[in-house]
C-alpha cells in the first residue's frame, strides 16, 4: 500500500466502504510503492476484524492513503496513529484528517516505520496493519520491533506479493487469510492473547 518516494499530484483515488465517513474519498498520487489495498480485500478484511474494531486502538505503519487507519476509525475504532515516511504523503494525510474533524481520534507520524518503532511506545495498539512497499522487504524487521507497541491481545494484518508470504514468527497465529492475483492478506492473532472460540472459524 505504501511509498519510500515522494508523492506527486493526486492522480487517483479510493473511498472509505462503511462507518461514518462511507463513501468519503481520498486522494492517491503517483508514487513509486504506493499501492493502496483494493476494495475487495479491505471489505473483506473489515468483516473479519469488525467484532473487533468496537474502540480498539489502531497502529498503520504505511499509512501511505491513510485507507487502511481512516477505515477502522470510520467503523468504530477509538483512535489510530499513521506512521507515513513521505513527507507529502503525511501532509496529506494530516489535511485528510482535518477535513473529518478527526484529530482527536487519529495522529499523523511523519517518520520512518522502523525508527518509529525504536522509540518508547506512546500506547499499545488493539490492531496493527503492516502493509509496506513489497520491494522493500521489511516484514521480518518490522515484526522484530512490534512487540512493545503491542497489547497483549493483539491482532496483526500483513499484506505481501501474492506468490511468497513473509515467515510470520511466534507468538502469531494465523486467524484468516486471502488472496488476489496480486497480494496475499493475512490476520494474525497473537498466541499470547487467549483464543477467542472463532479462532480456527
Amino acid at each position: 500500500m505504501k511509498s519510500r518516494s515522494s508523492a506527486s499530484a493526486p492522480v487517483g483515488q479510493v473511498r472509505i466502504i462503511g462507518g461514518k465517513w462511507r463513501n468519503t474519498k481520498l486522494p492517491v498520487p503517483l508514487s513509486p510503492g504506493l499501492r493502496p489495498s483494493s476494495d475487495r480485500v479491505r471489505e473483506t478484511l473489515f468483516n473479519w476484524l469488525m467484532p473487533r474494531l468496537g474502540g480498539a486502538r489502531v497502529l498503520d505503519l504505511f499509512a501511505g492513503s491513510g485507507a487502511l487507519g481512516l477505515e477502522a476509525v470510520s467503523r468504530g475504532a477509538a483512535q489510530a496513529t499513521l506512521v507515513e515516511r513521505d513527507p507529502a504523503l503525511a501532509g496529506q494525510l494530516r489535511d485528510t484528517v482535518a477535513r473529518l474533524g478527526a484529530q482527536a481520534q487519529i495522529a499523523v507520524a511523519q517518520a520512518d516505520a522502523l525508527q518509529w518503532l525504536r522509540q518508547p511506545p506512546a500506547g499499545l495498539a488493539d490492531i496493527v496493519f503492516v502493509d509496506p512497499p513489497f520491494a522493500a522487504g521489511l516484514w521480518e524487521d518490522v515484526l522484530a520491533g512490534l512487540g512493545p507497541h503491542l497489547a497483549a491481545d493483539a491482532w496483526l494484518y500483513l499484506e505481501s506479493p501474492g506468490e511468497q508470504g513473509p515467515r510470520v514468527p511466534a507468538p502469531w497465529l494465523l486467524h484468516r487469510e486471502g488472496g488476489t492475483r496480486e497480494v496475499r492478506f493475512a490476520l494474525y492473532r497473537r498466541a499470547t492473547a487467549t483464543l477467542s472460540p472463532d479462532h480456527n472459524a
